[in-house]
């Protein structure tokens, strides 16, 4: 199957909801013609938006990215510790982001004028606020709160019991190229972890199309620390990360249950991974290594034309030409995931990698993603900006 020089995707809107296509060079490993995004029957023009927990990077991202949408007005920053505060005094980087409100508690937000919500507040927290919201409200949850289906599994990883299980019942996946259709007609859209993000995208359709085995899947993951959120942690001190790479959560990182929820549902039946997240000294970025075994008759350019064939038409996803390897530097600031197969040393196996920006595929940009979905606006509204580099 032919990789060609440059890809062609549409994004952009007007104020009547619809867009117009134009042509973007992403990256000199393909060239795939998008349909230009239509806008649902309907639409708002103008959508008003609350983002819970501003004062965090996620938070932070979706009003650097809503600055770009042009049917989006942030009308409630909230961040408990931060209340009363203008938004540029806490993140002066968006201080040209000008018509934002300051800072206020979540009890302070009028929710009678709002029409969705971005939710970045912590797991645990999450569950209590979204089961209080008014129930004319469309919701992207960032946490982690309402990403498993099976509420037993997430008291059992989270140490504690659901508090809204009766919403989880509700709660659509939201990997967008995988569960576009189911997210479109959702009221309550729980955002993929970024680690999750990064493998499910390359080994769901392998293991869909039956192209590798469920088993023995070895994954290595790296992610910048901003991935660790924003608070002051000792462990995240500039000397503590500085010069050095560490993992963590070795055999029980909460993203393993996420990851093997996906897969599972790929493979037709349980799977169980081997996975070690490790910490990079960079602030934004993430890669994942993935080591699988070849089904019978299978070949690793089997495994690149499937995943060419799935993500043809989808704009952010790209494989990249044969034997060129993604970097983290190459998606720094964008909504990209970059991935490609290679083959490993050991017969009848395959090496997997995939990268994306931690804070935007990985969080932000895909919740910009599935809030355009549920609204009816091109999914690709404000999120056609290329990479930053160097």
């Amino acid at each position: 199957m032919q990789v060609q020089a440059l890809q062609t995707t549409s994004a952009g809107s007007t104020a009547s909801c619809r867009s117009r296509a134009r042509t973007v060079r992403v990256c000199a490993t393909a060239t795939v013609s998008a349909p230009a995004p239509t806008a649902q029957p309907g639409c708002k023009d103008v959508c008003n938006v609350a983002v819970l927990g501003a004062s965090g990077y996620t938070g932070a991202e979706v009003v650097r990215l809503s600055a770009l949408h042009p049917h989006l007005k942030i009308t409630a920053l909230t961040g408990d510790r931060q209340a009363g505060k203008a938004f540029s005094e806490v993140f002066p980087h968006l201080v040209t982001a000008a018509d934002v409100p300051s800072l206020v508690k979540i009890d302070d937000v009028d929710f009678a004028g709002v029409d969705a919500v971005f939710c970045c507040l912590p797991h645990a927290t999450t569950q209590k606020i979204i089961k209080a919201l008014p129930e004319h409200l469309k919701i992207v949850d960032l946490s982690a709160d309402f990403r498993l289906a099976d509420v037993n599994t997430y008291a059992e990883w989270y140490g504690g019991e659901h508090a809204a299980p009766e919403l989880q019942k509700e709660a659509v996946y939201g990997l967008t190229e995988l569960y576009r259709d189911k997210i479109r007609p959702a009221r309550l859209v729980a955002n993929p972890g970024c680690y999750p993000t990064s493998v499910q995208l390359p080994l769901y359709p392998l293991l869909k199309s039956k192209l590798i085995l469920s088993d023995d899947i070895i994954i290595d993951s790296k992610s910048g620390v901003s991935g660790a959120g924003r608070s002051a942690k000792e462990a995240n001190l500039y000397v503590e990360i500085a010069e050095g790479i560490n993992a963590y959560g070795v055999t029980k990182h909460r993203h393993m249950p996420e990851i093997e929820q996906g897969l599972s549902e790929a493979a037709g039946k349980p799977v169980t991974i081997s996975f070690t997240p490790h910490l990079m000294p960079i602030s934004r970025g993430m890669q994942s290594t993935m080591y699988v075994k070849l089904a019978e008759g299978a070949s690793v350019d089997d495994l690149r034309a499937k995943l060419i064939e799935s993500y043809a038409n989808e704009p952010f996803v790209r494989v990249l030409a044969k034997g060129v390897v993604p970097h983290t530097r190459h998606v720094r600031g964008s909504n990209f995931c970059l991935m490609n197969v290679f083959p490993d040393r050991l017969s009848g196996r395959a090496i997997v990698i995939a990268v994306i920006d931690n804070l935007v595929k990985g969080a932000s940009g895909q919740a910009m993603q599935n809030l355009n979905l549920v609204m009816g606006y091109p999914e690709t509204t404000s999120l056609m900006q290329l990479a930053m580099f160097p």
